[in-house]
């Protein structure tokens, strides 16, 4: 057995080299597949259904994809399309898909796979006790699926389903990552271990390789082992760098969990063939005593509006931990006087991050800072873009003069490299959901149609 599997990028749309794809092309792989979203980037695809890369950067790389999976005659599989999965998402890129068959004189069957889950259907399983929370999951009620948008990732059951009728192209909804590359070996008993396992090591294209790209990998599914291959000029991949792949995103370097069961690689070995290839042993793959679908959901929580500023004053930077929680007193007085009693202080949000004394860790910074100089993002989020750019006005006014007790007379606590200040970023959301739905089939929440371009 020798299958071939080429991953052309990590994600639709985020572009790869155009000499690299050809050569993963000439190998003549027997499917080509690739992701197209992620939960990384936030909560915000999912909840406003707008995708991160734009349908410029998502036609280019799918015209490429198209034509060589038309020159080929090969399965071509996106999963977790526009981004987040929701239906949306998949409808623009199936749009997509359609002009660039009409423009290139392409033909194939098309299965497009949905993934969005009804508040009627989640609130049943809900109440049936069949909603399961992952580690650390928000608590929830039945109410949060009315708020949501929700949608369940797919294992590859259902992309197998479209496969059998005889679908050339698919265009799958919120799909694990691994799924769209384990599809078509699971279908001709190729060992799962193996499978699941060359699967997640090009899930993400080259982002294993030296250095990580956008680019594509090639995979040779063999009886006892697998070898992964990079495509573009001047990258590599060692065994250290493959094996380093099953710690993103995971918890546990070694016990991965998919819809069907978890793959094991406790006892993989990693090979150097030569400089840009690796030869993979030895992972398992444990069925699950039953079957389980993910559930991502994310809610609008309001509008914000966001301030840059910065700060070099040594007495400033010492004296900001104790000033900004009375600024934010003094705000809410002001917010009740502005607007007469119509806004509650309550509903609106007025946030400080210190980029310098340990923002990005958000209160669990390890050792103390001492730095010279601050970055100050203010972020004012309220019910409506007009109410949190109003008080994003006065709140930009008030940091920029805080009363410095060492200081005499008004003094310029923040500097503003934007005039205005205020930024109004538009809509802010939150993930709602970590869980699980149990006790369902492999396809049973998911929708197929088929057509021919």
């Amino acid at each position: 057995m020798d299958f071939r599997i080429l991953a052309p990028t990590g994600a639709l749309g985020a572009g790869f080299d155009a000499d690299a794809f050809r050569r993963g092309v000439a190998a003549r792989p027997h499917v080509i597949a690739c992701d197209a979203g992620s939960t990384d980037s936030g909560p915000a695809a999912l909840g406003s259904g707008i995708p991160k890369l734009s349908a410029q950067a998502v036609t280019r790389d799918l015209r490429l994809l198209l034509k060589a999976r038309d020159e080929l005659q090969v399965p071509l599989i996106i999963g977790s399309c526009g981004t987040s999965g929701r239906d949306v998402g998949v409808d623009t890129v199936a749009r997509l898909a359609r002009t660039i068959a009409v423009g290139e004189g392409l033909r194939f069957k098309l299965g497009i796979i949905y993934a969005d889950q009804p508040a009627e259907r989640l609130r049943s399983l809900y109440d049936e006790g069949r909603i399961r929370a992952l580690p650390n999951a928000p608590a929830i009620d039945r109410e949060v699926f009315a708020r949501s948008h929700t949608v369940a990732m797919m294992g590859v059951e259902p992309i197998q389903d479209a496969l059998r009728a005889g679908c050339e192209v698919i265009l799958a909804g919120r799909a694990s990552d691994t799924a769209l590359f384990a599809a078509i070996p699971h279908l001709l008993g190729a060992d799962p271990g193996l499978t699941w396992h060359a699967a997640k090591t090009i899930e993400c294209g080259a982002a294993c390789a030296i250095p990580p790209s956008a680019n594509g990998l090639l995979v040779h599914l063999r009886e006892d082992h697998f070898d992964v291959q990079a495509l573009a000029e001047g990258s590599r991949l060692t065994p250290r760098s493959v094996a380093a792949h099953t710690l993103y995103e995971n918890a546990d370097a070694f016990h991965i969990v998919e819809p069907s069961g978890t793959l094991d690689t406790t006892h993989a070995t990693y090979e150097a063939v030569d400089e840009r290839t690796v030869r993979v042993r030895g992972a398992r793959y444990v069925e699950a005593d039953g079957y389980t679908n993910k559930l991502e959901g994310a809610e609008l929580v309001g509008y914000q509006t966001v301030i840059i500023g910065g700060v070099r004053d040594r007495v400033i930077i010492e004296r900001l931990p104790d000033l900004l929680p009375r600024a934010k007193q003094y705000f809410d007085t002001k917010i009740r006087d502005v607007f007469d009693g119509q806004v509650d202080p309550e509903t609106v949000d007025i946030g400080y991050r210190l980029y310098g004394a340990g923002a990005v860790l958000a209160g669990v910074e390890p050792t103390g800072l001492a730095p010279r100089e601050l970055g100050v993002l203010i972020t004012v989020t309220a019910p409506d873009q007009a109410t949190a750019h109003a008080i994003a006005t006065f709140v930009a006014h008030a940091s920029s003069h805080l009363p410095i007790p060492e200081y005499d007379g008004l003094v310029s606590t923040l500097a503003y490299p934007y005039s205005p200040p205020e930024m109004d970023r538009g809509p802010l959301y939150r993930f709602t959901l970590n869980h699980v739905v149990t006790g369902v089939t492999p396809a049973e929440l998911f929708r197929t149609t088929i057509e021919e371009l």
